[in-house]
């Protein structure tokens, strides 16, 4: 089978981003993945993908991991995942890369023109915020952005919050390799990819961690909002004439 390395390039590069930027790889690499494969085969590749980065981010900033952010918010990510996971058989995929598309706009608009948006840190909100994050990730392949903004609140430490997120993250892609095995997203084509993203995942996440060095976060932060602008934008406009095409 043909590997496509544009595709694995701009998966590099989503990685990256996404270890800069907060919002985890995924909020990239779906849309992204979406132009070169079909929905489902770009859910279980983002779930192995993930995997791989996820355990990086582990061993990378491991130092100061929140057990209590990580029951509060992990459990219900984990239960949702697989809610969403069965889903996502159940709803039509070109309904899902809509709501993606929208989801995608809608998000990083309200956070470009409401920059102080916060939540408040509490236990209730740390489980919605779970739920929220675990649903969106089993039933649209990303769910790291919704996790982003409630661990926010908390105002951890830098390494603290990677750790803690890419371990909630892992748990998540974890239950969802499974479910999307069992839903037949995970087959010879997403098996083919493998190795490769991860590679990706451990390389993308190092370069990621060496940048974030250099440049702040905040910054950072505006661009990969504007970038998820845009690639929203490019997904409902791509559907847009695959339905008039």
């Amino acid at each position: 089978m043909k590997v496509n390395y544009i595709f694995l390039l701009l998966a590099l590069v989503a990685e990256i981003i996404g270890t800069i930027g907060g919002f985890g790889s995924s909020v990239f690499f779906v849309p992204l993945g979406n132009f070169y494969f079909d929905f489902y085969s770009v859910l279980g590749m983002t779930a192995i993908f993930h995997l791989s980065s996820n355990v990086s981010k582990i061993f990378l900033f491991k130092k100061g991991l929140d057990k209590k952010l990580l029951l509060y918010i992990g459990v219900p990510s984990v239960i949702f995942v697989i809610v969403g996971g069965f889903l996502s058989k159940v709803v039509d995929s070109g309904a899902l890369e809509i709501v993606l598309g929208v989801f995608l706009v809608v998000f990083s608009l309200l956070f470009l023109i409401k920059t102080e948006i916060i939540v408040l840190p509490n236990k209730r909100n740390s489980v919605i915020g779970g739920a929220l994050s675990g649903f969106s990730a089993g039933l649209l392949g990303t769910g790291g952005a919704i996790r982003g903004l409630t661990m926010a609140a908390f105002n951890l430490e830098k390494s603290a919050f990677i750790a803690t997120s890419a371990f909630i993250d892992f748990m998540i892609d974890f239950s969802r390799t499974f479910v999307y095995y069992e839903n037949g997203y995970i087959g010879k084509q997403e098996l083919t990819y493998l190795p490769f993203l991860f590679v990706i995942g451990l390389v993308g996440t190092y370069l990621g961690k060496r940048i974030l060095h250099y440049i702040p976060q905040d910054k950072f932060r505006k661009i990969s909002l504007i970038l998820i602008l845009l690639i929203g934008l490019a997904t409902i406009t791509k559907l847009g004439f695959d339905h008039l095409g």
